[in-house]
């Protein structure tokens, strides 16, 4: 399928089937997810990866008690981390020759607040969800975004530390639901 097709045809779907996704097609999806662009290349964002069935249960009620929690076969919990220090720490390890340009923005993001922090990071994800999105079709499965959650509770139950902020949620498996008519606003409401 070419990416264009890809693009029109995938869709928010709303009910799985709970068949599991063979191990290698999501390991494929990780890859596409894992080589998302970030500003910088800070790839601010871990994903937490949700299997177990029991656990989805618990995070259904959290999550509008929307059917797409229980019915998939793995749910991507897209988190922001706001661990700047570590993330340059990192890069800086894995890219000796550019220490002295993360040094810089390590100062940088040292002054910002955890809000400022948060914001930055939380928009570098929805980077990698559109790599999520479009990767799942383009492998021959499907997906949802969704933001309709309690963070709070996510954090609670998952026992995520601090600098870790639930996001997005990206459930991915097979659908068990017919795409409806997508509605986009027409090229001219867009462009200008």
């Amino acid at each position: 399928m070419e990416f264009k097709d890809i693009v029109i045809k995938r869709y928010a779907t709303k009910k799985f089937d709970t068949k599991k996704i063979p191990e290698d097609k999501v390991n494929e999806l990780f890859e596409m997810i894992r080589h998302a662009p970030s500003s910088s290349n800070t790839q601010p964002w871990k994903i937490m990866v949700i299997t177990d069935d029991k656990m989805k249960e618990k995070l259904r009620p959290v999550s509008m008690n929307q059917q797409q929690i229980t019915t998939c076969s793995h749910l991507l919990v897209f988190c922001a981390n706001i661990d700047f220090n570590t993330i340059f720490n990192k890069l800086i390890e894995m890219l000796p020759h550019a220490e002295p340009y993360y040094s810089g923005l390590k100062t940088e993001f040292s002054k910002m607040s955890y809000d400022e922090k948060l914001c930055f990071a939380q928009k570098q994800i929805f980077l990698a969800l559109g790599n999520a999105l479009n990767g799942a079709k383009s492998l021959g499965f499907d997906s949802c975004p969704m933001g309709g959650f309690d963070k709070d509770q996510y954090s609670k139950i998952l026992d995520l530390p601090d600098n870790i902020v639930p996001t997005v949620l990206c459930p991915i498996g097979y659908a068990a639901d017919e795409p409806r008519k997508k509605i986009r606003m027409p090229k001219e409401e867009i462009f200008f």
